[in-house]
């Protein structure tokens, strides 16, 4: 046991942190394993979400989170797994059309003016100076 007051300290933080870090591992176990046992795309999607933030906690590196979910998309693939769009994306993706009475777009901005393009200027590619040879 430690005796100087930095050293115990220390000595707590380490157990927090441990115990912190023990609960984020057997929480990717324990994802990987009920999509090993019952594979399905939600189950996909939280085992690669413990994953990704084990990586935000600095408990796995990035190659090792990034091998692990290829192995589990690997197994989706060949268990018949569709993905689906998260609502979110779904929704980011999707635009609305401008509305035509108003002349402005779905952000509300009048659209950009149309502005006459400029002949773009050709570069003129200088020729290396010849060196003269004297015999």
């Amino acid at each position: 046991m430690p005796i100087i007051k930095s050293a115990i300290k220390r000595m707590k933080q380490t157990a927090k942190r441990r115990d912190r870090n023990v609960i984020a591992k057997r929480n990717i176990k324990s994802a990987v394993k009920a999509f090993l046992a019952q594979p399905s795309a939600t189950g996909l999607s939280q085992a690669q979400s413990e994953i990704d933030t084990a990586v935000k906690k600095n408990l796995l590196k990035k190659a090792t989170a990034s091998r692990r979910k290829a192995n589990l998309a690997k197994i989706a693939k060949t268990a018949g797994v569709t993905l689906t769009t998260s609502r979110k994306e779904s929704a980011k993706t999707a635009k609305k059309p401008a509305t035509p009475s108003t002349g402005k777009t779905s952000s509300g901005r009048a659209p950009a003016k149309a502005t006459a393009k400029k002949p773009a200027v050709k570069a003129t590619v200088k020729k290396p100076a010849v060196k003269k040879t004297t015999k």
